[in-house]
């Protein structure tokens, strides 16, 4: 076979190359099963790749917004106090009036009467009781007919003012300066004692009620402001006047009220309004609310990574929400937020984490 290769040389050529391919060939695969060998036993197998942002607390604001409604500052329901006809509608629903104003006025029936004759009864008993005290001074009237007839004149008088009471209640007057806001009988109607007549608001100031949770009313203070929202954009300032003594039983919240001035007389009463409560600064973190999650109790919480690589879970205090994030508390001042995968890694797991673009 020798003597064959040697009476043809490329067949020797052609030999040499492929022997020299070969060897080549090999040294690369034993070159590459080294490396992959040294990678193995450099590599944890098995964890998990979480993209992380590094994110700093900042001060800002704390506030709460609640949903509240705006109610007039003072309403009245005025009823009837005796039994009559109406006779006359003094002034018209919708009138500014002021205090002590004829509103609606009842008929007086036989009271007119009731009072003359009281003031005469009065005037008799009191003439009596008179020539009574100077008889007692000659004794020639005893001590028990004078109290007996200082008694029937203290009658008397007290009979007087009923019946002038009486009479007085037949004029529905203004107890403070508002609105003539309702007017619930007509001309002519019979009305009883207890019934219904009309409606008085002040809405010279407005105030703006809310219920706030049991853990977040001792971060309110008396006179502080509040910005009232409305439904239609504009925003209103006010001042907190009343926090709630007890909770409502049912609901565990408190009933809070912020004062607003109205000089223009707006007639917001009955509208619905969001407040926004400062109750001062503190450190916190925006984040996605996207980022937030529930553990095991049902508390939101964020997961981040550690130094040792490691998850942690961290419940958080939700301060406020918008579309642009949310602001939490309860963060390490500066922490390494999961932005992606943290829902396929748990507390406690260690991971691989690297930095997220625009990350820092």
């Amino acid at each position: 076979m020798f003597s064959q290769l040697s009476k043809r040389p490329w067949l020797i050529a052609v030999a040499i190359s492929l022997l020299l391919v070969l060897w080549l060939i090999s040294g690369s695969l034993f070159k590459a099963q080294e490396t992959a060998s040294a990678d193995v036993e450099t590599a944890e197998p098995g964890l998990s790749k979480v993209e992380i942002q590094w994110l700093q607390a900042e001060p800002m604001q704390r506030q709460h917004v609640v949903q509240g409604q705006v109610e007039a500052w003072r309403r009245v329901e005025l009823r009837a106090q005796v039994s009559g006809s109406v006779t006359r509608l003094d002034q018209d629903k919708g009138s500014t009036v002021t205090k002590g104003q004829l509103l609606l006025s009842l008929s007086g029936d036989n009271r007119p009467a009731q009072v003359a004759r009281g003031e005469a009864d009065v005037r008799q008993r009191d003439a009596d009781a008179k020539a009574a005290v100077r008889l007692r001074e000659r004794n020639m009237v005893s001590a028990n007919e004078l109290i007996r007839l200082q008694s029937e004149l203290a009658k008397a008088r007290a009979e007087l003012d009923l019946a002038r009471i009486q009479m007085s209640n037949t004029q529905i007057t203004a107890p403070f300066a508002g609105t003539y806001d309702q007017r619930l009988v007509e001309l002519g109607d019979f009305v009883q004692p207890g019934q219904s007549l009309l409606t008085l608001v002040d809405i010279s100031q407005l105030k703006v009620s809310a219920q706030i949770a049991q853990q977040e009313v001792t971060q309110l203070t008396l006179g502080q402001t509040v910005k009232i929202e409305l439904l239609d954009g504009r925003e209103l300032q006010g001042e907190l006047h009343f926090i709630a003594a007890a909770a409502d039983p049912d609901s565990r919240s408190f009933r809070i009220e912020v004062k607003v001035d109205n000089p223009k007389s707006l007639r917001l009463t009955g509208a619905s309004a969001t407040l926004h409560i400062q109750t001062g600064e503190s450190l916190a973190h925006r984040i996605s609310p996207a980022l937030l999650s529930l553990d095991k109790a049902g508390r939101h919480g964020v997961k981040w990574v550690n130094e040792q690589q490691r998850v942690e879970f961290t419940p958080v205090q939700l301060i406020s929400v918008d579309n642009q994030g949310a602001w939490v508390s309860g963060l390490p001042p500066k922490v390494a937020l999961i932005t992606l995968g943290q829902g396929f890694v748990e507390p406690g797991q260690q991971v691989i984490s690297q930095l997220a673009k625009g990350g820092s």
